[in-house]
Parts: C-alpha cells; structure tokens; sequence
C-alpha cells in the first residue's frame, strides 16, 4: 500500500486549511456585525432570492435543513429575518428578511474586499480559482454511473 501523501501535497487539507483561513480572515468583521459566518451565508442565500424555504436554504448551501434551522431561529432572534409557516404546506418553512436584515448587505460588502486585501490577488485571479474551486465541487457532488 503506497504511503499517504504529507499533508501539503493534499488538496483536500489544501482546501480545508484555506477555509479555515478564510473563516479567521472574516471573523472580526463578522463579529462586528453581530453574526457568524454561518449565518452570514443563511443571509447570503436570502439576499439572492429572499423568502426561499428553509430546505431550499439548506440546499443552496449544501447543508441539512436540521442544520439550517438554529440558524434561521438565531437570525430571527436578532431580527434578521421573519419566519412564517407555508399555510399550503405546515411542513415548510419560509423565511424572510426584515429590513435590517437586507441592510446587513450593503455593510457585508467589506467582507470580499478584505479576502482581496489579504490574498494579495486580484479579483481576476481569484474569480478563475473560484471556479475551478466550483468545478471540482461540482464533479465531486455528481453521482458516478
């Protein structure tokens, strides 16, 4: 059996220490604003199409609607977002932002400066890392026949 590659030369440990790196990077800022990166994502998913369900919310985050939902209750608790049962359906539901929740964008917007600031990359660069980051996110989700 061939000997595991050290830790450097792993992609995945390649990927998860700069997640972790990321998380650090935003931290203070997020801590500012009062939430966790967590929930900074639940707002993300929210401010590209407000009032999705919490299972949709889940699903654009690859998450576990078991997971999303402490999250949407926290954010609701700090008057983020509303949350309101589909009367269609008791088992959905849909969550909303309040305004301070959609003002929370524009002072979120330092966020992404910062990464550039830190990376020392420009935009560019780290766009066409993004994607090749989604790429391979992609092929990974997507069932082998």
């Amino acid at each position: 059996m061939p000997a595991a590659l050290p830790l450097d030369d792993q992609l995945c440990f390649s990927l998860y220490a700069t997640s972790m790196a990321i998380n650090r990077a935003y931290k203070p800022m997020l801590d500012q604003l009062g939430i966790t990166y967590p929930q900074y994502l639940v707002l993300h998913a929210l401010w590209e199409q407000d009032g999705r369900t919490v299972g949709a919310i889940a699903e654009r985050l690859a998450l576990e609607s078991s997971t999303v939902t402490p999250l949407v209750k926290r954010l609701e608790a700090a008057g983020f977002v509303t949350r309101e049962r589909n009367p269609d359906d008791e088992r959905q539901v849909r969550v909303g932002l309040t305004e301070r929740g959609s003002a929370m964008r524009e002072q979120s917007g330092c966020l992404a400066e910062a990464l550039l600031e830190r990376a020392g990359m420009s935009g560019e660069q780290l766009g066409a890392l993004n994607h090749q980051v989604q790429a391979l996110w992609h092929a990974l989700r997507t069932p082998r026949e």
